[in-house]
């Protein structure tokens, strides 16, 4: 049995009807960032309903946006490249009330017929080598969009935010676990959200083959599609690893590929966590 062959539904309904999900109507893969302890900062969690992460809004519904306007979002954050929505015909949605704002981590030129077919062949491997490949391509790209979501913690403490990717595995992984790093949280609660995806995306498992069976590379080739949305908890774990060794952790990456000073970063990181509620 392949890792990611169908899961049961009703265990897959059971999941999501849960915290961390959120259930969004007309969105997939969504789920609350918050409650997740510190282990950095003694009785601190992160804060609850502030940073939602999805896969693509395009066609939520308006009971979701309604939903969207509940959890007090006022910014929507989407990672996607113009390329993608032109594709796939995912526009991006109109949210009375919330500002929904395009900050692609890869540009036009980045979806080129070579790059696409270099990046293709890293997923379709499935090994972890390779996401490591794809994921130190997202963090050389992705500070200015990386930066705008966390300008957003620095100026707006009080204002939740949702970020998301196409799936909102890859580019969405990568700027929770940066989030989460920042407050503290171990890398074994980072790889499990992580893993969460593979559950998040179940829904819309058929919508996905559907895109991949398009491409070239994955029409005749099943093994190779699943692979693409492989996120096991052990690739994270390598990631985190990797992004240490790589870039120095998430202090430094945001110096580095953001501009953040010291005193911006230890805003942010204030701004995330809140006291742990008492146990009732």
């Amino acid at each position: 049995m392949h890792d990611l062959d169908p899961l049961n539904p009703d265990y897959v309904q059971d999941v999501l009807s849960k915290p961390p999900f959120i259930n969004i109507p007309g969105v997939i893969n969504v789920r609350d960032l918050g409650n997740y302890v510190s282990a950095k900062e003694p009785g601190q969690v992160t804060k609850p309903r502030y940073f939602v992460r999805s896969a693509e809004l395009s066609a939520i519904t308006e009971e979701g946006k309604n939903k969207i306007k509940e959890l007090g979002i006022t910014k929507v954050f989407d990672l996607r490249s113009d390329t993608e929505i032109r594709k796939y015909n995912t526009p991006l949605p109109e949210i009375d009330g919330v500002e929904v704002i395009h900050m692609p981590v890869f540009k036009t030129e980045d979806y080129s017929p070579e790059m696409m077919a270099k990046r293709y062949q890293l997923y379709a491997s499935g090994k972890t080598e390779a996401f490591l490949e794809l994921y130190s391509q997202i963090l050389d790209h992705g500070g200015p969009a990386f930066g705008a979501i966390l300008r957003h913690v620095k100026d707006k403490p009080d204002e939740g935010c949702l970020f998301h990717c196409t799936a909102g595995k890859d580019r969405t992984g990568i700027i929770a676990a940066i989030i989460l790093r920042l407050a503290g949280v171990d890398d074994e609660q980072i790889s499990h959200d992580y893993a969460l995806t593979r559950i998040g995306r179940e829904p819309a498992r058929e919508m996905i083959m559907a895109r991949l069976s398009k491409e070239p590379l994955f029409a005749s080739n099943n093994e190779a599609a699943l692979n693409m949305f492989t996120c096991r908890h052990e690739t994270m774990k390598a990631f985190l690893g990797h992004f240490d060794e790589k870039y120095g952790g998430a202090e430094e990456y945001l110096k580095r590929y953001v501009g953040f000073t010291e005193e911006e970063i230890s805003q942010i990181k204030n701004n995330i966590l809140i006291p742990r509620p008492p146990r009732l």
